[in-house]
């Protein structure tokens, strides 16, 4: 019987036991009120009544990240990266460029495997596992773990420094994977879920680590770190630290929006103190198609031009209101700069939409870039403004 029901029977009852009152029928009502009390206890034992009660908060506890969770962890996994690094044997460093030692000693380079622990997650049934570059790029043997516990060798199908970005691929069938979402539409402050494996904490239960919190940034562009690309990032508030690295970033509609890769810590620690950030999972996508295809990201392109950064002097003498851009000095012959019919003496102001605020900008835009891209420049030339399309050639 329903709770409407219940109700109902309940309401009658206590109207019966009025009306019997009233027409002074305290026998009939009194055997209404029992034989009553007899059927609702037949209908409801207290085991039932506790399960309901259970089934009917568990429903009301049951969100849009509770559903993303249980949808998304099965296709996170944990990676235990083996790496070999070279490093300089300490005795021959002692004695500096000394000759008469370095007859004995030379100048030693030794070997020493390290083990690390990362994160990952599956992209295809077919065991594509995307991750960082930082976490698995150099890797001699990568162990992957499965939420279920299973173990499985993991191969390293291509890997690209600039980028960030690594592809994984284990052998076997039908596994679990995310969906990939649109990184281009997230919305500052709605959800974001962070899946994995900090300070190792996947392996006590073979289960991905999950914290929440908002988008609270996108189009992010960080410090060139280790010759790495960190641009256009999406940031959260959602606790990431070592270990997160190479896992997903998720909206509460279950879709991958990024790849967790950085903490922010101002300097003063090596744990998460507020910030963390995320790849753009869009342009993650053409990346991994093609190191699905060439097991590497193609840059090996030219521009065909020198700049310098413009100071108050330059932008002083050129008629500019603010010291920004970069200025062209030289232009090569047949280069794609000439090509697209850029000058010397033509400042550069922005590259596709993005302000060139110094030279590591500039840098961090072209070093991001592809062979047969296409860039859209903002020059100002002659005390005007005007867009020039450029598009990077391979170097031959």
């Amino acid at each position: 019987m329903s709770r409407k029901a219940l109700v109902v029977v309940l309401i009658l009852l206590s109207g019966g036991l009025i009306l019997g009152y009233s027409l002074g029928v305290r026998n009939s009502a009194s055997s209404a009120i029992a034989a009553g009390s007899s059927q609702i206890s037949s209908l409801f034992s207290p085991g039932d009544q506790q399960k309901s009660t259970e089934d009917d908060v568990s429903k009301s506890r049951r969100n849009a990240i509770t559903i993303t969770v249980e949808a998304v962890s099965p296709a996170n996994v944990r990676l235990t990266v083996t790496e070999v690094r070279e490093y300089q044997d300490p005795l021959s460093n002692f004695f500096g460029d000394d000759p008469f030692f370095r007859q004995f000693f030379g100048n030693r380079r030794l070997k020493q495997e390290v083990k690390g622990l990362g994160s990952g997650f599956i992209i295809s049934s077919e065991g594509y596992i995307l991750t960082n570059d930082h976490v698995a790029g150099n890797a001699k043997e990568i162990i992957v773990t499965m939420t279920n516990g299973e173990k499985y060798p993991a191969e390293l199908i291509g890997t690209d420094m600039i980028s960030d970005v690594a592809l994984l691929r284990i052998k076997g069938k039908n596994f679990p994977s995310v969906k990939l979402g649109n990184s281009d539409d997230v919305m500052i402050g709605e959800w974001a879920v962070a899946f994995g494996n900090p300070f190792g904490l996947f392996e006590n239960i073979d289960k991905p680590i999950v914290t929440v919190g908002v988008v609270s940034a996108k189009g992010m562009n960080l410090s060139v770190e280790d010759n790495r690309s960190y641009r256009g990032l999406i940031q959260t508030d959602a606790v990431i630290n070592a270990g997160n690295s190479g896992g997903p970033l998720v909206n509460s509609a279950g879709e991958v929006i990024g790849i967790n890769t950085l903490i922010y810590t101002a300097g003063v620690s090596q744990a998460y103190i507020g910030y963390g950030f995320a790849i753009p999972i869009n342009r993650v996508k053409s990346i991994v198609d093609e190191l699905q295809k060439k097991g590497k990201v193609e840059r090996n392109f030219w521009t065909g031009m020198e700049v310098n950064i413009v100071d108050q002097r330059i932008a002083k003498y050129f008629g500019l209101k603010t010291a920004e851009g970069v200025i062209i000095s030289d232009i090569k012959k047949s280069s794609p700069a000439e090509k697209a019919a850029l000058k010397v003496g033509d400042i550069i102001l922005e590259i596709n939409g993005e302000k060139i605020q110094n030279e590591e900008t500039i840098i961090a835009i072209i070093n991001d870039a592809r062979a047969g891209d296409v860039l859209d420049l903002k020059v100002y030339r002659d005390k005007k403004t005007f867009n020039v399309n450029m598009t990077l050639e391979k170097r031959i």
